[in-house]
C-alpha cells in the first residue's frame, strides 16, 4: 500500500488496510514444505459453483461440500496448530464491518459527514459500507462488481479502467448523489463528463474515444440484468476464477 500510495502521490496516513508484521512470524524448513503442499492441495480444487439462491452448504453439491470440509480442516486445525496460525488470530482483516467503521473514520477525521460521501465497491465485503453510505444520503457505486455489491449499490459501472470513478465523484463534489444519479439517468456520456476539468475530460477521451463505459442507475427492474452484466464483465477483466470469487 505504502509502494502504490507513493506512485499515485497519495497520503499513506490516510490509508485504511489490514495491517500484518510479516517480521513477528518464523516458520521452519519443515512447516514451509507443509504450506507448500497444502498451497498446491488448494490449487488443484475445483472451482465451487454457488447457485444464486443458496443459503447454506446445504444447498451445495457433493463435491462442493467436500471442498469446504477440507478447506475448513486446513485453516481451523492444522494451519491453526503451526507457527504461521498466528497470523488467522492475531492479523485483524479489514473486511465489511472493519471497511464500514473506517469510512465513519475518515468523516470524523475529516470533518465531513457521510451524505458527502462517494463509496466505490465490488464484493460482498463492501455490502455494509454500501448500505451505511446510502443510508445517510451518500453515494454508492459498483465497479465491476458481483451480486452483493451490484445488489446494494445505487450506480453500476462496468469499465476497464477506473478514470470513470474520477469522472464519478467529479460529478458528486458538484452535484452531490441525487445530482449524479440524475445526470447517470440520461444515459448520455456527454452528460457524464460535461462538468469535468478539461484535463479530465480529454484524459477520458483519450481512453474511449468511440464510447464511454457502462455507468447505469440501479432500479428493482434492472437489476438482476445488471448483476448478470456486471459479473460476466468482472470476470473478463479480472480473470474467470478471480472474477468469480465474493
Amino acid at each position: 500500500m505504502r509502494a502504490l500510495c507513493e506512485v499515485v502521490d497519495f497520503p499513506f496516513e490516510n490509508v485504511h488496510c489490514t495491517q500484518l508484521n510479516i517480521d513477528r512470524y518464523e516458520i521452519d524448513k519443515a512447516e514451509a514444505a507443509a504450506l507448500k503442499r497444502l498451497g498446491g492441495e488448494v490449487a488443484a480444487m475445483p472451482m465451487m459453483q454457488i447457485s444464486a439462491d443458496a443459503t447454506s452448504i446445504n444447498d451445495l453439491s457433493a463435491r462442493d461440500k467436500a471442498t469446504v470440509k477440507r478447506l475448513d480442516e486446513m485453516f481451523w486445525d492444522e494451519l491453526a496448530h503451526m507457527e504461521c496460525g498466528k497470523m488467522l488470530k492475531e492479523v485483524n482483516p479489514v473486511g465489511g464491518t472493519e471497511k464500514a467503521s473506517a469510512v465513519q473514520r475518515i468523516t470524523r477525521e475529516t470533518g465531513s459527514s457521510l451524505s458527502e460521501t462517494i463509496y466505490s465497491g465490488d464484493s460482498i465485503t463492501d455490502v455494509q459500507p454500501f448500505r451505511l453510505v446510502k443510508g445517510h444520503g451518500g453515494l454508492a457505486v459498483s465497479f465491476n462488481g458481483n451480486r452483493y455489491a451490484v445488489k446494494e449499490a445505487q450506480i453500476a459501472v462496468l469499465a476497464e479502467h477506473t478514470i470513470i470513478t474520477s469522472v464519478l465523484a467529479n460529478l458528486f463534489n458538484r452535484l452531490g448523489t441525487d445530482g449524479v444519479i440524475e445526470v447517470a439517468e440520461e444515459q448520455d456520456p456527454a452528460a457524464l463528463i460535461r462538468y469535468c476539468s478539461s484535463a479530465l475530460r480529454s484524459r477520458v477521451l483519450e481512453l474511449y474515444p468511440t464510447a464511454l463505459p457502462k455507468v447505469e442507475v440501479i432500479t428493482p427492474s434492472n437489476r438482476e440484468r445488471l448483476i448478470e452484466e456486471s459479473t460476466a464483465f468482472r470476470k473478463t477483466v479480472r480473470g474467470e476464477a478471480i472474477g468469480g470469487l465474493g
